[in-house]
Parts: structure tokens; C-alpha cells; sequence
């Protein structure tokens, strides 16, 4: 008896070349730029589109790393598997982390981005930059990595300091791996809620396009 012949799933149709992501914010920068260029008044009325895409990034940026890191590794059932990859991530992250200092140190220097606009550097508030600065250079390697040890679980989440949401996430999830059988509950009740906010940030990177739209250049 012959079997039944399997149909092939058919393929998902194709997006439009004006509907992918990269496209339309590709289009939404020229737009941006072209916008604050000739009409400067009316692109700073839009600004607050961007500054609103900003914070809903940031406002899904803790629960979508402590969800992932928590639930990947309570997953891992061999706990030396989870060490070798943490190396590994921290080596990547060190590795790419110095490579963006220099590749924005030779941006600075070279291309000198913001040159020739039409802006007073004495309108400036340089104390913003002052402060960060002060702390950076009173900052040492013990104080940085005491810093990233939140005072308390909810702190981490609420200053939304990405560090401390890594490194409680990390022991939350080996906790959860540790624990075995009991702590299925709490793993699946995590897995459950990645798919809500997953789908919420989805949303949020489908209005990127808009974030670019206040965005102000002055002629020289």
C-alpha cells in the first residue's frame, strides 16, 4: 500500500520591499533629517515620538534579559555547561566592549560627528557630563564590581541597571536549576509570561520607524 504523498508547507509569502524594518527606518531617519533641515520647528514639535520609543525600550529591557537568562539557565541540566558559557559570554562581552570604545574613539577623532551645526557650545549644560565623568575616574575595579551586587532585587529592576539585572537573573536561574522538580512551577510560569512580552517588544521594534521622526539637524 502506497503511502499518502506529504504535502510541502508552503512558504510564507514574502514582505513587500517597502514593509521590512531596516527599510522603513532607513526611510524614517532621511525623513527625520530632511524634516528638522527645512522645517526645524515642526521636527522639534515630534520629538517627543522618539523620546516616548526610548522609554519603552528601556521599560522592556530588565524583564526581557532577566526572563531569558533566568529561564535558559534553570534549562541547562549539566550546571558546568552554564560556567563554560558564561565564560565565553563574558569573554565576547569584554572582546566587543573594547572594540566599540576604540571604534567610537576613532569616530570621535577622526570623523568629529556634530561639526558644523549650528549649535552654541555655551547653551550646553555640561554638567550632566561632568557628573558621569567624575564617577567614572573615582571609580575602581573594586567598586565596579561591588556595584554590580544589588542592594535589593527590586532596586535592580526599578534604576533599571542592566548589570545587576544580569547578575540576578544568572543566580536565579541557577537556583532554579539546583532546586530540580520544585522549581518547575516557577520555570514554567516564567516561560509563560516570555511570550507576552516578547510580543510586546515585537510591537515596540514595529514603531521604530517613528522614534527617528523628531529627530533636528540646523543647516551651518
Amino acid at each position: 500500500m502506497l503511502a499518502p504523498p506529504i504535502r510541502s508547507a508552503s512558504p510564507a509569502p514574502r514582505k513587500a520591499f517597502y514593509a521590512k524594518p531596516y527599510v522603513q527606518v532607513l526611510a524614517a531617519i532621511v525623513l527625520g533629517v530632511a524634516l528638522g533641515h527645512f522645517y526645524p520647528e515642526l521636527g522639534e514639535s515630534v520629538k517627543p515620538l522618539g523620546d516616548a520609543f526610548i522609554r519603552l525600550v528601556k521599560m522592556i529591557i530588565a524583564p526581557v534579559i532577566f526572563l531569558t537568562i533566568a529561564t535558559g539557565i534553570a534549562g541547562v541540566n549539566d550546571l558546568h555547561k552554564v560556567g563554560r558559557v558564561a565564560s565565553k559570554a563574558m569573554v565576547y562581552f569584554l572582546t566587543f566592549s573594547t572594540l566599540a570604545l576604540i571604534v567610537g574613539l576613532v569616530v570621535a577623532n577622526v570623523v568629529q560627528p556634530g561639526a558644523g551645526l549650528n549649535i552654541d557650545p555655551a547653551s550646553l549644560d555640561a554638567s550632566t557630563v561632568n557628573t558621569y565623568a567624575a564617577k567614572a575616574h573615582e571609580q575602581s575595579v573594586t567598586g565596579f564590581l561591588m556595584n554590580i551586587i544589588p542592594s535589593t532585587i527590586v532596586g535592580a529592576f526599578a534604576q533599571g541597571d542592566i548589570l545587576q539585572v544580569l547578575f540576578f537573573s544568572v543566580l536565579f536561574g541557577i537556583a532554579l536549576a539546583l532546586v530540580a522538580e520544585t522549581g518547575k512551577p516557577v520555570v514554567c510560569f516564567l516561560q509563560a509570561v516570555i511570550a507576552p512580552v516578547f510580543k510586546l517588544a515585537a510591537g515596540h521594534l514595529a514603531r521604530a520607524p517613528l522614534s527617528h521622526l523628531g529627530e533636528r539637524v540646523k543647516p551651518a
